[in-house]
């Protein structure tokens, strides 16, 4: 529904108001048609007595402003038998297997829309969930629907980055927290800080303890994993040094999970930037009942190991490709 606005022009603020709910109109009137009818473009086409190309400029935006929304059901059998063999190789309590997408390139999206699907089918009443960041969890808000529920609260686990838009952590899990009609609390602090001591008194003394405390008592934990290359997402935003990549290289990390960098026994390298990371403390995740790493492509596979050790994932949503390297080099 779109909301009145005010304007000194008066009467072209209304007719601006008026064009605009023609426009939303249109759209959601042929997708309607093409996703519910099941009508070709050309036949809306023809239908409405536009052309071809305004049908698949408006089914577009219709998605991505979220009018609509692609829900598959059923099991792929190879994805199927993966799932089976990742269960029981890595004692996952659940396991999710995309189907290889065509292009290397939509891996990130395809699991983030199962991430999304995952979590609608899992929220219930009175639920907390603590949610990361990265490309991936980005996509799953794709698929998560609005469900009529009760006390639900969204936790961020990580700081907030200042010069970044589509993957900070505090936007996304306020968009996470509204899509679902939840509760908010985020970390309102940067995700590295400069000292140990800084970090301490950020928590004491400006209130983060109350959000520290919300995330201990989280029923589900929304993770991705970074690697280790220049261009991942944990080294995008100037947090840390070119130096201290590799010298996090060199302690033998292979990635990181809320900015808190591991090796491939899922063992916390020692280095200082893990003792700067405003994040929740990532033992703490151990205990918490479902703990679902979102993540895949051929560059995840070592960091994903690592990972599943470090929190004991015991829900794990990937991609083909990628879950059959996990299962060729599981120790």
């Amino acid at each position: 529904m779109l909301e009145k606005t005010t304007s000194r022009k008066g009467k072209s603020a209304g007719e601006g108001d008026r064009g605009a709910g023609r426009v939303a109109r249109n759209r959601l009137r042929i997708a309607w048609m093409y996703y519910v009818e099941g009508l070709t473009q050309n036949e809306i086409a023809d239908k409405l007595g536009i052309g071809r190309v305004t049908v698949v400029r408006n089914i577009n935006e219709a998605l991505k402003q979220r009018e609509v929304k692609i829900w598959i059901e059923g099991e792929i059998a190879e994805c199927f038998e993966l799932e089976v063999q990742l269960k029981k190789a890595f004692g996952l309590r659940e396991a999710i297997v995309v189907p290889e997408p065509t292009s290397p390139a939509n891996v990130t999206k395809a699991i983030g829309v199962a991430a999304g699907m995952y979590i609608t089918d899992s929220l219930t009443d009175d639920m907390s969930i603590g949610v990361g960041w990265g490309a991936t969890l980005y996509e799953s808000l794709q698929t998560l629907t609005p469900r009529e529920l009760e006390n639900v609260q969204v936790v961020s686990l990580l700081g907030g980055i200042v010069q970044a838009r589509r993957y900070n952590p505090s936007e996304f899990a306020w968009q996470f927290a509204r899509i679902v009609g939840a509760d908010c609390y985020l970390l309102a602090a940067p995700a590295v800080v400069d000292s140990p001591e800084t970090k301490e008194a950020l928590i004491e003394r400006c209130g983060l303890r109350d959000v520290l405390r919300r995330a201990e008592r989280i029923d589900m934990a929304l993770l991705s994993v970074g690697t280790m290359a220049p261009d991942s997402t944990a080294f995008r935003f100037g947090f840390s040094s070119e130096e201290e990549r590799t010298a996090l290289i060199r302690l033998g990390a292979v990635g990181d999970l809320l900015y808190n960098f591991y090796d491939s026994a899922g063992t916390l390298v020692d280095h200082p930037i893990n003792q700067r990371v405003m994040s929740i403390p990532l033992e703490q995740l151990r205990g918490v009942p479902l703990r679902v790493i979102a993540s895949g492509g051929h560059e995840k596979v070592e960091p994903i190991l690592g990972a599943i050790k470090l929190v004991n994932c015991n829900v794990l949503i990937t991609n083909e490709a990628t879950a059959r390297e996990l299962l060729l080099r599981r120790n």
